[in-house]
């Protein structure tokens, strides 16, 4: 195994074998690769760049990719039973707002990785459209709501994993799969993009064609009602206004619709990404959210007894659905599936992290950096950025057996994570604008990229909000406030260690190009 530090101005390596099919089809096909591989690599080398990556990612893999780091059936039966408690039936109706203003968000990335087709997401992005500094903070932010999120994913498979096997899911047991589940994903990541995306199409394929077997069987067999119940809150907002309800309730909307970032992250690994990774950013959001809001309308219409579930006497509505509808066998089934939603959605968060970290290390932007940004030309994969994409979720899942709560706290900043990346680049793109900025990849808005990126900034902002407010007053005030105190503790690391360090000034990679010089 050998390892490089590709620099920006290191040389690419391009391996790639000799085709044997001499058909005019396969001369042409192979033609068109090449002449695309071409135009990538001289893209790349414009921005300072030489790819090490080989570009095996085929355009339904990329989609793949974000689609099951989005995992509809892992984001809906996580939160559904919480947010049926909290607003009933009318909740489905966040999940139309929020795949609205993550569509405009979306196409914002579409813009900045069509001109900037550069592996690590937003951070790269951020660093293009701001500087060193900006890019810098957006990076720090991310790295630590993936790796937060990825422990989340692999913790949160256990019951599943407990249900299927049929014993009981104890602390030490919850633990003992999350880390097989993490080693599970670490070891196919490892393999390289290839195979990174056949895992990703079968777990896509899976996911989706289970979610629809299950939603669709529950409608044929199991439906309780009809659809004047999207309409009707069954009492479950109490003493509260119904926006104050349905604003709570909105968090399965909110943790549903991202995902469609790590099309991004991935841009040296696909061919003719400017116009390729905004399609499948697109593909995320449509099919993804049409198979969530999908799912949860079966299990809505399938809910038996509503004022159960809203005053907590049928504490796992899920449960109650799939036994009464499948069985004791049957549900067992359905729970694989939603397994390998979970390992899915494990290997695409591995996957993202693990180039963001690998773009800061070779950007020498932060402590470790030569060693982050080797890379493994055999696999051609970064392996000291994934080892720290399973070291860091590892040690916070094996902490949750000393504190469970400390797991919850750092998880609930991934919640919110998100947005404020997201928001960052969003900003960034927009500023960038004001002071000139035309967008010149292959895929753009035109007129309407500055209404659109308004419009994200708005939706992005009022979602960083709502989910930052307290839900239960009757906690703690820091219970209440874990949120912002989470946000403001991870973001005050960072600048600490950004001041203290002055990671930025150590990195002579391209930055704050996408503005035009006075």
């Amino acid at each position: 195994m050998f390892f490089t530090k590709p620099a920006a101005r290191s040389a690419g390596r391009w391996d790639g074998d000799v085709a044997v099919d001499s058909s005019p089809a396969a001369v042409e096909g192979a033609a068109t690769d090449s002449s695309l591989d071409d135009e990538d690599q001289a893209q790349l080398k414009a921005l300072g760049f030489q790819s090490d990556f080989k570009r095996d990612m085929s355009p339904w893999a990329n989609f793949s990719l974000g689609f099951t780091y989005l995992s509809p059936v892992v984001g809906i039966y996580t939160v559904f039973a919480f947010a049926l408690s909290a607003a009933g039936p009318p909740m489905i109706w966040s999940l139309l707002i929020a795949g609205a203003g993550q569509l405009l968000v979306a196409l914002v990335f579409s813009e900045v990785v069509a001109q900037f087709p550069v592996a690590g997401g937003v951070y790269p992005w951020a660093r293009r459209l701001w500087g060193r500094k900006w890019a810098w903070m957006t990076g720090w932010v991310y790295m630590f709501t993936l790796l937060a999120l990825l422990a989340d994913a692999a913790y949160g498979a256990g019951p599943y994993v407990a249900d299927v096997f049929g014993f009981t899911p104890s602390p030490h047991a919850t633990v003992v799969c999350a880390l097989v589940m993490l080693a599970l994903a670490t070891a196919i990541n490892l393999t390289g993009t290839k195979m990174l995306s056949y895992f990703a199409i079968f777990g896509f394929s899976a996911e989706l064609i289970g979610a629809l077997a299950v939603g669709i069987w529950l409608l044929c067999t199991q439906r309780h009602h009809n659809l004047g119940v999207l309409f009707h809150s069954f009492g479950a907002e109490g003493n509260h206004s119904y926006t104050y309800a349905f604003l709570a309730a909105s968090l399965i909307a909110l943790y549903q619709f991202f995902g469609f970032e790590a099309c991004g992250d991935v841009a040296e690994e696909v061919r003719n990404p400017g116009v390729q990774i905004p399609k499948a950013m697109r593909r995320t959001i449509y099919i993804g959210g049409s198979a969530a809001t999908f799912v949860c309308l079966s299990l809505i219409l399938s809910v038996t007894d509503f004022g159960a579930v809203i005053s907590g006497k049928d504490a796992d509505p899920i449960d109650t659905i799939l036994k009464t509808a499948f069985g004791g066998v049957g549900s067992k089934v359905v729970l694989c599936i939603v397994l390998i939603s979970f390992v899915s959605c494990a290997l695409s968060l591995q996957a993202a992290a693990s180039r963001l970290i690998y773009s800061y290390g070779r950007d020498d932007m932060i402590i470790g950096s030569r060693l982050l940004a080797r890379f493994d030309h055999k696999r051609h994969v970064p392996p000291f950025a994934l080892l720290i994409a399973v070291i860091i979720p590892a040690l916070l899942i094996i902490g949750s057996l000393v504190s469970r709560d400390a797991l919850t706290k750092l998880v609930s900043f991934g919640s919110v994570g998100v947005y404020i990346a997201f928001q960052m680049v969003v900003l960034a793109a927009l500023r960038a604008r004001i002071k000139g900025w035309v967008p010149t990849g292959k895929y753009r808005l035109g007129k309407w990229g500055g209404p659109v990126n308004i419009g994200a900034l708005i939706y992005g902002v009022a979602a960083i909000v709502n989910l930052s407010w307290p839900r239960d007053s009757h906690q703690p005030w820091y219970d209440d406030y874990i949120i912002v105190l989470m946000s403001g503790t991870i973001i005050g690391l960072g600048i600490v260690y950004l001041v203290a360090t002055r990671a930025h000034t150590k990195s002579d990679a391209p930055h704050a190009d996408a503005i035009p010089e006075p």
